[in-house]
């Protein structure tokens, strides 16, 4: 299958090499070229534009970091727009807004392209290995065009119906959930720890019995090991994703009080710790809040 790939990222450079690895032709494409030189000496085409990329495949990739970046390289004379065909397939692997999802879809079907919205569930180690779990949304058909591509680097593939925001939606729900799990994760470390508790004891206790998921887990043991550089998932990104959850809720008229806590504590740990700390970095907030 002929494949490029947009955005070479975190997250987007190690899909890109699985998809090379699976014997894919592999065109690619990132504002910053030096990211790309990898995968070209695995391998891949350099382009030297998203239009020019977009151009020499049937179905073209992107994973950027939000609204903007993503609607940036569709648009323009040498934009992905104006290289594909009619009738080729852009697979978006970004979390983007819901608005932003359907801005993007309504481009698509003006020129007779096919869009198909497909965010994913995991951090740069599970793109790495292939176990991410990849969330479409869009038309069957276009569903079954890219399932050899979505199974080349996941583990399972939902389809959430033929809208493609749909897909947006539930990544912005289940990116909520997450720091959620973190947020209460963090409030019982420090409660345990200010009663004399060790956190990585806690942690052991929780996720050995009720709470034993990859969330608690993963989270559970950056959070006792203050392991929050370097960043899988920046804190500035998951600030991004909390205010498109607000947006949506807002827009469908939902109240989610607890956004309100997360978006604050992003806020508050990016301003004493910087851009770099991984969003499980209101940790830190939480215990020194506390007196920790």
């Amino acid at each position: 299958m002929n494949i490029a790939f947009l955005g070479l990222g975190n997250m987007g450079a190690p899909i890109a090499r699985n998809l090379l690895r699976a014997h894919h032709a592999l065109t690619v494409w990132n504002r910053s070229p030096q990211k790309a030189r990898p995968l070209i000496e695995a391998g891949a085409q350099g382009a030297p534009s998203p239009r020019a990329a977009a151009a020499r495949c049937d179905i073209v990739c992107t994973m950027l970091a939000d609204d903007t970046a993503l609607e940036e390289i569709l648009e323009g004379p040498e934009g992905l727009l104006a290289g594909l065909a009619a009738g080729a397939l852009h697979i978006g692997f970004s979390t983007i807004s819901v608005a932003a999802a359907e801005r993007v879809a309504r481009r698509h079907t003006e020129r007779e392209q096919r869009y198909l919205s497909a965010p994913v569930f995991g951090r740069p180690e599970a793109a790495e290995a292939a176990k991410l779990f990849v969330v479409a949304g869009g038309e069957h058909r276009d569903v079954e065009r890219a399932r050899t591509l979505l199974e080349a680097i996941g583990q399972r593939v939902f389809h959430v119906g033929e809208t493609p925001s749909a897909a947006n939606l539930v990544k912005l729900c289940g990116n909520f959930m997450i720091l959620s799990a973190i947020e209460a994760l963090a409030e019982a470390m420090a409660l345990a720890q200010k009663g004399g508790v060790d956190p990585r004891q806690l942690v052991e206790v929780l996720t050995g019995s009720l709470f034993d998921s990859i969330v608690y887990r993963g989270y559970g043991a950056a959070l006792a090991e203050k392991r929050f550089r370097p960043a899988g998932f920046a804190a500035p990104l998951g600030l991004k994703d909390m205010r498109q959850v607000g947006q949506a809720a807002e827009a469908l008229r939902v109240p989610m009080p607890l956004l309100n806590v997360l978006r604050d504590h992003l806020l508050q740990t990016i301003g004493a710790e910087g851009e770099d700390i991984d969003w499980s970095g209101i940790g830190r907030t939480i215990a020194r809040n506390a007196g920790l």
